[in-house]
């Protein structure tokens, strides 16, 4: 029987504990969406295996110009982005610790002045999301995105390849394709948003194509033992309304990858950041149709994560917002101590405040 804080193997990673650190946007990026020095600490705080995570899950960082939704997100597809991760993988390798980087594209959840030359977002669908994202001005209401013709498709895949490239080339373990919370991915699966009548809309196995295509060739580029996915089959954020059969969707989605060896899979449970019962979902039932380590996300606390992964309900358990505030999380759900209380005004850009400045057990 396994325990939280045993070592586990992720395809073709090691990690030395199974708590892993979920992606979380920060808004911290320089210039050229470049990673800084900043950065470097935030993530060396929370790399050493014994006390922070196992795993460690970075940011979300956009595969291209155009898949960026928010002010100040890393990018890793430009050589200064590739620099710039270098030394957060040399950070975070230097505490013992191993990393994947989140490979994004916001899709439609974005707006003009975040996008190359002022033009609408891409999408699925030509259909404007009720949602916001974070530009200079704040929170404001998503752009009117357009529809990716189908011509356009390949080239959207290509990115995911360079950006999975350039995050070895810059010293990371593997890479996770997000193909949740109603960004780019998930604007093709769930046929609530996905209303095309080409090869990638209608039936669920044309919807299920471009996440099959990104993941195949990003396992074929740098190996399926270095590549995860994260999904969410039922979170209702950025205006992603329920599936009219996401059961059957998911399995099928993870059916198309199972010859792959994906090194994991990550799902959100419930509503991201909320219920987990927002709706009905069988996580048991999809978990057998992928092989390989199942790592769970959403509101874990450490008597229900010690549980997950002593009954073998996971191989893994993933914390966020624990994390932001609690650069020693691991030791902390060791020692059964109290976590630190988060900053809330100070998650969204800014400096240090609120994101290197938290104290850890033996400081405090």
């Amino acid at each position: 029987m396994s325990t939280l804080f045993d070592p586990i193997r992720y395809g073709d990673i090691d990690a030395g504990s199974r708590i892993v650190m979920a992606p979380l946007t920060r808004n911290r990026a320089s210039a050229g969406q470049v990673p800084n020095d900043l950065m470097v600490e935030y993530y060396r705080q929370r790399a050493n295996p014994a006390t922070g995570a196992g795993l460690i899950v970075t940011e979300a960082a956009q595969i291209c110009p155009e898949g960026q939704g928010y002010l100040d997100t890393p990018g890793i597809y430009s050589p200064e982005q590739v620099a710039g991760w270098r030394r957060i993988a040399e950070a975070i390798h230097a505490e013992g610790g191993r990393a994947v980087i989140q490979l994004w594209h916001v899709g439609r959840i974005s707006h003009v002045s975040l996008q190359p030359g002022g033009v609408a977002p891409v999408s699925s669908t030509a259909r404007v999301a009720q949602s916001k994202t974070f530009t200079a001005d704040g929170f404001v209401d998503c752009s009117a995105p357009r529809a990716l013709r189908t011509d356009e498709i390949p080239g959207v895949v290509a990115a995911y390849v360079h950006a999975a490239r350039c995050a070895i080339e810059a010293g990371f373990d593997g890479v996770e394709v997000h193909a949740a919370n109603g960004y780019l991915i998930e604007q093709f699966l769930r046929d609530s948003i996905n209303d095309r009548t080409d090869a990638y809309g209608g039936s669920a196995e044309n919807r299920v194509r471009l996440f099959a295509e990104v993941l195949t060739a990003v396992a074929g580029a740098i190996g399926g033992g270095r590549t995860g996915v994260r999904i969410s089959p039922v979170t209702p954020v950025n205006d992603a309304a329920q599936d009219s059969d996401a059961q059957s969707l998911y399995a099928l989605a993870l059916d198309k990858v199972a010859p792959l060896g994906l090194a994991f899979v990550h799902v959100v449970e419930g509503q991201t950041g909320g219920a987990r019962d927002v709706a009905p979902f069988d996580y048991a039932a999809l978990r057998r149709h992928f092989a390989g380590p199942w790592i769970v996300n959403n509101g874990y606390d450490r008597e229900m994560a010690l549980q997950a992964v002593a009954s073998g309900a996971a191989d893994a358990v993933a914390f966020g917002r624990p994390f932001i505030a609690n650069p020693d999380l691991g030791l902390r759900l060791q020692r059964g101590a109290a976590l630190n209380a988060l900053n809330v005004p100070k998650l969204y850009g800014g400096g240090a405040e609120g994101y290197t400045d938290y104290p850890t057990l033996d400081a405090a």
